[in-house]
């Protein structure tokens, strides 16, 4: 039986017409998503990108008891093995690309690549575990990369005043402090725009100097 020319031609996927990019964009800003194992950066992008984000989130295995700190999140079940990678526009003009990293130490050898290009960072904590804080923002430091923390609300999260925070941190006095609540859009809009006001606020005195 002759079955030719009874099959379309496969047709390439392209991008869905809801993720284009804006064609008003005349500006992008990378910016990058950080924090200690399960804080919920991948969350925070997936809530406040506009188009369909990407993850690279895998299943937990055996392999990584021992190696990954699961104390104070035992319901986490999948953990993000590269990157996550999302977008917002914070007007018709200016397109901010998300980028979230991996939070295990056996994965910080991505972070040179993800933060090339990167203006600034946010880098979101749980107060439940202010300790897998620290490294995070050490390297950011030694980077010299600008950022703003960004206190995620879990329920059952203990909370403490800014200037405690900022002590526990050792955070200087400028770097901002915000609460958010990373499964809001709303709220994690709200980090991003605090990022952008105080990268500007950094540009100004560096003009001024």
């Amino acid at each position: 039986m002759d079955f030719k020319g009874s099959e379309q031609p496969a047709r390439a996927a392209g991008p869905r017409s809801e993720d284009a990019l804006p064609a008003t964009a005349t500006a992008a800003v990378k910016v990058v998503i950080v924090g200690g194992f399960g804080v919920g950066k991948t969350t925070l992008v997936g809530s406040v990108s506009e188009i369909r984000p990407l993850t690279t989130e895998e299943t937990m295995t055996q392999a990584g008891v021992g190696v990954d700190d699961t104390a104070g999140i035992g319901g986490k079940t999948a953990t993000t093995v590269a990157m996550d990678f999302g977008r917002i526009s914070v007007n018709e003009e200016l397109v901010l690309y998300l980028f979230g990293t991996p939070g295990q130490e056996r994965f910080w050898f991505l972070w040179r690549g993800l933060f090339e290009g990167a203006l600034g960072a946010v880098v979101l904590v749980d107060t439940r575990r202010l300790e897998v804080s620290f490294d995070v923002i050490g390297r950011l430091e030694e980077r010299g990369v600008p950022f703003v923390v960004a206190v995620n609300s879990f329920p059952d999260a203990p909370g403490h005043p800014v200037d405690e925070l900022r002590a526990a941190l050792d955070l200087p006095e400028a770097v901002p402090i915000v609460m958010c609540d990373a499964r809001q859009r709303a709220s994690s809009r709200d980090v991003l725009m605090t990022l952008m006001r105080y990268l500007q606020r950094l540009a100004t005195t560096q003009e001024a100097s």
